[in-house]
């Protein structure tokens, strides 16, 4: 027996299915109606921001669920809820981000020129000077930092998800989990009794401050590198093998390039998450007021120990410190955003077509 749907039928099972639907700017409206009440109450009633804001998100938790309720059922009810609670959510997570970058922004722009940029504080007792000696530190000890870990970091990854097998693996991997976890300041403490046992507990330069960070580096890179090569399918190990290639080749020649756009984007953050590292640096590396480009001949700044000290001993008057104390915090945020889009370039560049 069969049986014919009419075009009756048809318009009939459309519209059941268009009915019990919230209109698209149901949502912009509620929550634009609860800004509006909100402002309002700030505004005449005096009322608290903090209090303000709380009933607010409460009422866009009780009003878009409801109305969902009445006209869409149960199911799509609580769907609203938990989108209402996920971006409230990274509303509150973007919220410190926001506030970050206004307050650098705002209060380091006056200082940031040309003249902070290219001059270092020789000399400098108040108004004046620049954090030129902090930058070239900064990129010098950094830079120095990434030779040492990247190799370790790669061929730990390499040995950990191609060779590793039993308890040589397992123990490299606790190592490296500890290593992630410990305190900053442990590292450069590590690097000051490293160098002091050849050069004395005087021993202040720029390749101690180095070591401290790639201690630091070492295991984000292999945790990043780990997880892409875990990535890449067994398929083109496979077929390579097949063909005669050798292990050691095949990854050289298939892993390693199939994963280069996550190792270049893991490497970069890692980059990024130790060139803002303030307590290795006062350890080993010193403070210096002066240029210095070269890492094993004496002490050499960097930008956080110059934000530090500027900001702790401004000198007389202080607020010229201050002032040049936030214009190195927003050098070294503007460098490390900077870096988080080098390591976006780099995963489009590396990338397969697919994945851009």
């Amino acid at each position: 027996m069969t049986t014919t749907t009419t075009p009756t039928d048809l318009t009939a099972a459309e519209a059941s299915l268009s009915q019990g639907r919230l209109p698209r700017w149901s949502t912009p409206a509620t929550v634009a109606a609860v800004v509006v009440l909100g402002a309002l109450a700030i505004l005449v009633l005096d009322a608290p921001v903090p209090l303000v804001v709380g009933l607010g998100v409460l009422a866009l938790l009780v009003a878009l669920p409801a109305l969902a309720w009445v006209v869409e059922g149960r199911r799509r009810a609580n769907d609203r809820m938990w989108t209402v609670l996920v971006t409230i959510a990274f509303a509150l997570a973007l919220l410190p981000l926001l506030s970050l970058m206004i307050t650098v922004t705002q209060n380091g722009l006056a200082r940031f020129d040309w003249e902070f940029l290219t001059t270092d504080m020789r000399g400098v007792l108040g108004e004046g000077g620049g954090a030129l000696h902090a930058i070239v530190g900064t990129l010098i000890i950094t830079g120095l930092a990434t030779v040492i870990s990247v190799p370790v970091g790669i061929m730990t990854a390499v040995y950990l998800v191609e060779y590793g097998r039993g308890r040589l693996a397992r123990a490299i991997t606790l190592l490296v989990d500890v290593m992630t976890g410990i305190p900053s300041i442990v590292a450069g403490l590590f690097a000051f009794a490293l160098f002091s046992i050849f050069f004395g507990p005087s021993v202040r330069f720029g390749i101690g401050g180095a070591v401290a960070l790639s201690v630091l580096m070492i295991p984000v890179v292999v945790r990043s590198v780990e997880e892409m090569l875990k990535l890449v399918p067994n398929e083109l190990r496979e077929a390579s093998y097949a063909l005669g290639v050798s292990q050691w080749r095949t990854i050289v020649r298939v892993v390693l390039p199939t994963a280069a756009a996550g190792i270049a984007t893991g490497v970069t953050l890692a980059i990024a998450r130790v060139i803002g590292e303030t307590a290795p640096l006062l350890i080993i590396t010193g403070s210096t007021n002066i240029l210095n480009t070269d890492p094993v001949d004496g002490r050499m700044s960097s930008l956080p120990i110059f934000t530090y000290y500027s900001y702790t001993i401004p000198g007389v008057p202080p607020e010229f410190g201050v002032e040049r104390a936030w214009a190195a915090a927003l050098t070294l945020f503007l460098i490390v955003m900077l870096l988080n889009l080098v390591a976006r370039v780099l995963s489009r560049i590396f990338g397969s077509p697919t994945s851009r």
